[in-house]
């Protein structure tokens, strides 16, 4: 049997190694190398899975549709997977997994190297069209037409342009008579009024985040927290900019002290007055010292005023600052910035089982090309691996 697989990702080398147990495989890649884009992953280090897998972390059309490829390529057996690779991997207390070299060009080298035993890797070879045939599939290459008896487009999402995301996967499962769920960034840096967030560039906090929208709030989570000079950055950002770039627009509202209640706070703040320190310092030791300085000029105090002088009115005014600082989401930094495309191909065309079309039988898809984005944590490569493996199983049933 031969077997055509479009895309030399995370999803597509995972599904040549599978493959290849039950024929000849193909990998086309239009970059130059395989795993570009997983080679840049989690800032170089590529956060490869997370102990804490559950569907629920993942979101769609169909977020149901991830279970059978979690409960058959699960966190123990993609472990093992990446362990007989020759990959050691470590865990952190958050549950997220790592190489142990801290690499991400880890992880792609001992899938480059599995993935080129077991089959034909051709780089800079993209795919321009594919026809599904009586016989099986004829693609339009590079190297010319060639046929092939099942098909994997494997081929990534829209996500990460630098990085080679792109439409091709969209367009080639369009032809074949899929469809396309609307295409947003996710796990994507905010734009914001950036009046509180400039002076701030570089400073991280762990905050709780909400991101509100009308009067609700439409997404909470809590962790690391960048500022940057266009606005907020960092994992905890992360988990609420899917529904900030779905519903445009909105307010982050940041709790800079998430582990001390406000009373807490307030009475510290209190217990300070008598210190006889300059409000610059009331906030040391409490928050990072740009950020509490920050948060007191952004409430109209001087830095050099003495601390004796503030009125219980106003170190309240404090307190309600630190624990629930607004900042306006004015946009985000698309899907060049991303790390994941929200939305893709329609699930419900899909198989779980399998991953096969049930459209055109012997097409199988697989990965970010889906309408499956996960959380920020590990739990897109996991998809990505899960599913490219059961793709790889052409049908076969665990």
């Amino acid at each position: 049997m031969d077997i055509l697989i479009i895309g030399g990702g995370a999803s597509g080398l995972a599904a040549a190694i599978e493959a290849a147990k039950r024929g000849r495989v193909t990998v086309l890649e239009k970059a130059p190398r395989v795993g570009r884009k997983l080679a840049v992953t989690g800032n170089g280090r590529c956060n490869l899975t997370n102990l804490d897998l559950s569907p629920d972390r993942y979101h769609g059309e169909e977020p149901d549709f991830v279970r059978p490829a979690l409960e058959r390529f699960g966190v123990e057996e993609t472990l093992r997977f990446f362990r007989g690779l020759g990959l050691v991997t470590v865990a952190e207390p958050s549950g997220r997994v790592y190489p142990h070299s801290d690499q991400a060009g880890s992880v792609v080298d001992v899938l480059r190297f599995a993935a080129g035993r077991a089959a034909d890797l051709r780089c800079e070879c993209p795919v321009t069209a594919v026809r599904r045939e009586a016989d099986g599939f004829k693609a339009v290459t590079a190297l010319g037409e060639q046929r092939f008896d099942r098909l994997i487009i494997a081929a990534g999402g829209a996500a990460g342009t630098k990085a080679g995301g792109s439409l091709d996967g969209y367009r080639l499962l369009g032809s074949l008579g899929h469809t396309c769920t609307p295409l947003t960034p996710s796990l994507v840096q905010l734009r914001t009024d950036n009046a509180f967030t400039r002076p701030l560039k570089g400073v991280r906090a762990d905050a709780g985040v909400e991101l509100c929208m009308g009067g609700r709030v439409a997404a909470r989570s809590a962790g690391e927290v960048q500022f940057t000079d266009y606005g907020l950055s960092g994992p905890a950002i992360f988990e609420v900019s899917r529904q900030a770039a779905r519903e445009k627009g909105g307010v982050v509202r940041l709790d800079l002290l998430r582990r001390v209640g406000p009373e807490e706070l307030e009475e510290m703040l209190l217990a300070r007055r008598d210190s006889g320190l300059t409000a610059e310092n009331l906030l040391t030791g409490i928050l990072h010292n740009r950020l509490g300085r920050t948060v007191l000029l952004s409430l109209g105090f001087g830095l050099n005023a003495p601390v004796s002088g503030l009125s219980g009115d106003d170190v309240r005014r404090i307190v309600r600052a630190v624990k629930a600082t607004e900042i306006r989401v004015t946009g985000d930094l698309g899907m060049e910035g991303a790390q994941v495309t929200a939305g893709g191909i329609r699930t419900a065309e899909f198989d779980p089982e399998t991953m096969e079309s049930r459209l055109v039988p012997g097409l199988f898809a697989c990965g970010e090309v889906l309408d499956v984005d996960g959380d920020c944590g590990g739990y897109n490569l996991q998809w990505a691996f899960s599913s490219g493996r059961l793709a790889g199983c052409l049908g076969e049933k665990g």
